[in-house]
């Protein structure tokens, strides 16, 4: 779990609201398509395709562009990288709420 001076650190392009939306959906499903992203986050055209972008470049999704009954489509894929970062995020949200649930030591 990254830490930083001791401190629990959170993955920051991760922890971004819209990411997250993408990545908590992505780890639920095998592959999503645009539309079903769009529907399910709540994002915008372009916001999504923006912080699909960052996604990509990071490594943490596959885009397929692809044509379907002579449509475009475009395919996300979490890569194994993004599963294992997805989940990492989760864990150390996780031990953040255990941590503020621990009364302090005196």
């Amino acid at each position: 779990m990254p830490e930083h001076n001791g401190e629990l650190a959170l993955d920051k392009l991760i922890h971004e609201p819209a990411r997250l939306a993408i990545m908590t959906v992505m780890s639920s499903v095998q592959t999503a398509d645009f539309v079903f992203l769009q529907r399910t986050t709540g994002l915008t055209n372009g916001n999504l395709s923006s912080h699909l972008t960052k996604l990509e470049e990071a490594g943490l999704v596959r885009i397929e562009k692809r044509f379907v009954r002579k449509k475009p489509n475009t395919n996300v894929e979490l890569t194994p990288v993004g599963k294992e970062r997805i989940a990492l995020h989760w864990d150390q949200l996780e031990r953040l709420k255990k941590l503020s649930e621990t009364p302090p030591e005196n």
